[in-house]
């Protein structure tokens, strides 16, 4: 039996909707009735409906221990994509428990109900930090912990270091680094967000360069990392390096509106994030920090080498897999 944390999340849908296909029995966490429904709606996505019915919820939450004592019973396999994702300073904390002590609490069932191997899913934020002689972040990258992060990449760092404990205590391990991931129906977060913003008429656009891939060649990569003898390694998941401009036109293409024309450059986002920053004290949800108006101008290249050497694995080409995704996105 295999256990997917996060199953009601872009990947853990389908990563669930994956296994069940290839005739693995799934036990998935979930914690309201109403994210289950998300679950299910990717499935009828793919005309799968048939195998939702498979899967064996289990309530639980991988921030309260009691409630996992349940969910790792008679369980072989354990797939980890439960995740905070969160770019607001206020929400550091939640990052902190969700992402580091969370996963500190699933490496310790995996290590007490002797689970045959883990795959966490972490993020290319946990990657390290190039020199100034390196223009390619790999795996082997190493983090600087005096150069500015993000709560969330800290958090996603903390999180690998549990898995690395776990590995040390003998668990068999693979980690795997998805670059920012493409994928329908989740169009109020995420990447979805992206399709949203442009959609409803974004106006800027800069030219920071970031790592991208598809769901479908997440989940792909971790169960076939899960089936073979790897173990102890981390992989970044990459399809392709693209600027943000170029992403944002091809969702613009894609959804056949009019793309930003508006180049935000460095100081207009210096003063954004500062004007979200006033708004946050009077109530409002952030949607820019000051961690996140840096990336929209940092040129992050990185390398799949290490995954395609080990799968020989193919990544889907984005372009077309964006207009794919824009035909799904519902119209006004």
């Amino acid at each position: 039996m295999i256990l997917v944390t996060g199953a009601t999340g872009l990947v853990g849908s389908h990563l669930t909707l994956h296994l069940l296909e290839n005739n693995r029995q799934v036990c998935a966490i979930y914690r309201s009735n109403h994210s289950i429904q998300k679950t299910r709606a990717i499935f009828a996505l793919y005309g799968k409906e048939q195998l939702f019915d498979q899967i064996d919820w289990i309530e639980a939450d991988i921030t309260d221990v009691p409630s996992l004592e349940f969910a790792f019973r008679n369980i072989e396999y354990v797939y980890h994509c439960a995740a905070c994702i969160s770019f607001d300073p206020a929400d550091e904390e939640l990052l902190r428990k969700v992402n580091i002590e969370g996963t500190a609490n699933v490496v310790n069932f995996c290590l007490e109900y002797g689970i045959k191997k883990l795959c966490h899913v972490s993020s290319i934020a946990a990657l390290g930090d190039p020199k100034e002689h390196e223009t390619i972040i790999t795996e082997e990258t190493e983090w600087n912990p005096e150069k500015p992060h993000s709560d969330y990449a800290i958090s996603k760092y903390g999180a690998e270091m549990e898995i690395w404990r776990g590995q040390q205590e003998g668990l068999e391990v693979v980690v795997v680094n998805p670059g920012v991931i493409l994928g329908p129906l989740f169009w109020e977060n995420g990447s979805g967000e992206i399709f949203t913003r442009v959609a409803n008429g974004l106006p800027f656009y800069t030219k920071g360069t970031t790592g991208f891939t598809t769901v479908k060649d997440v989940v792909a990569i971790m169960a076939k990392l899960m089936e073979s003898d790897i173990n102890g390694e981390r992989f970044t998941i990459v399809s392709k390096n693209l600027s943000f401009e170029e992403m944002l036109q091809w969702v613009a293409s894609s959804l056949g509106v009019k793309p930003p024309s508006i180049y935000g450059q460095p100081w207009t986002t210096s003063i954004s994030w500062r004007l979200d920053w006033l708004l946050s004290l009077l109530g409002k949800k952030r949607k820019l920090s000051r961690s996140m108006a840096q990336s929209l101008h940092s040129h992050n290249h990185f390398s799949n080498e290490r995954i395609g050497f080990a799968l020989h694995y193919t990544f889907t080409d984005l372009k077309p897999y964006i207009g794919w995704l824009a035909g799904l996105y519902p119209k006004k």
